[in-house]
């Protein structure tokens, strides 16, 4: 199926992601139906939604790591479709957390920090080492930089993930379902920080079914069930009740564990 742009919208500088009239599919199956959707800067967007729903494929798309057919997504007022040279300038304003850690194994921690800003910006080992150490010392894991992967915690290679996509310095940080691989004792640990960057202004969009860390961060929670989006509404107003009964049915079950 051939990519299509909807006509795009005029540019908001205070929004840094838009999805205008997005969909994809997957051979003959549509897992996303015509998002309509604006992330402004400095906002917290809580994704839910049960599996299966395209929460994923949706966030995926922002740097396009899953290609979109139709409609028009735009980060930091540059469309992400076909031209390399723009997507690799999104992708430095994008920095992305994933359900897996994908550290590199043979690395040490301190090398996977500084990977990214050495071959992508250009740093000198010297400067994406200062840099790779302030994320670690932020992320509070500093103290293990120079070993390796496998010798540190699910959380705390999460945390370790979290640090090397600041390094690259974005204006957004994409989180998808970072916490589900982890056993519980570790959520909190990464909860914790992804708060604090909250906290500082970060613009963040989170895939998670952790509805506590919904209700402290978010300013928006994004419902989606079958490839749509079917809430798009204020925390308070999503967890009051201003919801249809598909959202409601879903928070009951998640809030029943």
């Amino acid at each position: 199926m051939s990519h299509t742009s909807a006509k795009s919208s005029k540019k908001n500088p205070d929004i840094l992601i838009s999805f205008d009239g997005v969909s994809k599919w997957f051979d003959n199956f549509q897992a996303l139906k015509n998002i309509n959707l604006s992330v402004k800067q400095g906002e917290r967007v809580v994704v839910c939604g049960p599996s299966g729903s395209g929460k994923s494929t949706m966030i995926r798309c922002v740097n396009q790591l899953e290609n979109h057919q139709q409609g028009i997504i735009q980060v930091c007022g540059r469309e992400v479709y076909g031209n390399m040279k723009e997507l690799e300038k999104v992708r430095r304003e994008v920095g992305m957390v994933f359900q897996s850690f994908n550290l590199f194994p043979h690395m040490s921690i301190l090398q996977n920090v500084t990977l990214a800003p050495i071959r992508n910006i250009k740093l000198s080992r010297s400067e994406a080492n200062e840099i790779a150490l302030h994320y670690l010392d932020r992320v509070q894991i500093a103290d293990q930089a120079d070993k390796f992967p496998s010798q540190l915690s699910g959380g705390q290679q999460q945390r370790v993930a979290i640090a090397r996509a600041l390094a690259m310095k974005p204006r957004v940080m994409l989180f998808d379902e970072p916490t589900s691989a982890l056993d519980p004792e570790m959520i909190n640990e990464v909860l914790d920080v992804m708060t604090e960057l909250a906290g500082e202004g970060m613009t963040m969009m989170v895939v998670t079914h952790e509805m506590g860390f919904a209700r402290e961060v978010a300013d928006r929670v994004v419902f989606m069930d079958e490839g749509r989006v079917e809430e798009n509404c204020g925390k308070d107003e999503f967890f009051a009740g201003g919801r249809g009964e598909r959202a409601q049915v879903f928070l009951s079950k998640i809030l029943q564990h």
